[in-house]
């Protein structure tokens, strides 16, 4: 996979992109980074990017020259068209399967934005994708953007030392993770659960999704309603947990 991150603060994206797992994804050829100050594509004498809004307010918006003409080098040798993501709190609220479709492709590239907002244009004729991480608004796209990349980055064959360790993620089966523990079993009196010391694949496993069902009732309600994969055996643990 290429991504791209189309911004004016590149020196935001060094520590993140050389850590840990995209970094080493970066090791085993999974995936590319290119960060792109698209200040140097401005057609400005000063390199201005942004202008006053029209119709008066607040604020300045970035043009939508310096930004059309970036993604237009970049793409101009493509065989196929990029997943463009702007981020932004008026975009789709981002979710694990929406990381999930993303990791599918060849090809992402991030616009993050500074200022009051976007020239129109650059969404409505650029940009496949529009999302926000919540509903609250951060000084730019940089943050968001990174932390997309992330989570689809980690879903790549081979990125993980265990293959089927982002299978049981929270979201990922539509409920939220079980709990985990390790050694030792017993900690200042805090002990470990005797299922999980038992052996017993079965029985774990049982525990596991009862304790993720559980943890999903409890703190994500939503959750529980939207999914669509429960058994009737969970739907048996769904009903005495509400009945408890």
């Amino acid at each position: 996979m290429k991504i791209d991150f189309l911004t004016l603060f590149p020196e935001m994206f060094e520590g993140v992109l050389h850590s840990s797992i995209l970094k080493k994804a970066q090791e085993k050829e999974a995936v590319s980074f290119h960060v792109v100050n698209f200040r140097e594509y401005s057609d400005h004498k000063h390199k201005t990017v942004d202008d006053y809004p029209y119709g008066g307010g607040a604020g300045m918006v970035l043009k939508a020259q310096p930004v059309f003409d970036a993604v237009e080098d970049l793409t101009k040798k493509a065989s196929k068209k990029p997943r463009i993501i702007l981020v932004c709190p008026q975009g789709e609220r981002y979710t694990q399967k929406k990381a999930e479709e993303l990791a599918k492709e060849e090809h992402l590239m991030f616009i993050c934005g500074h200022y009051e907002g976007y020239d129109e244009r650059i969404r409505e004729h650029l940009v496949t994708d529009e999302i926000s991480i919540g509903d609250f608004v951060l000084t730019g796209g940089e943050l968001p953007a990174m932390m997309i990349a992330d989570s689809v980055v980690r879903l790549l064959p081979h990125v993980l030392g265990k293959e089927a360790s982002h299978i049981e993620d929270s979201f990922s089966t539509g409920l939220l993770e079980h709990p985990h523990y390790t050694r030792p079993a017993d900690y200042k009196g805090l002990k470990v659960p005797d299922v999980l010391l038992s052996g017993n694949h079965a029985k774990i496993e049982e525990w596991r999704r009862k304790e993720s069902l559980k943890r999903t009732y409890t703190r994500r309600p939503d959750l529980i309603d939207s999914c669509k994969t429960l058994s009737d055996e969970e739907k048996r643990w769904l009903w005495q947990l509400h009945n408890d």
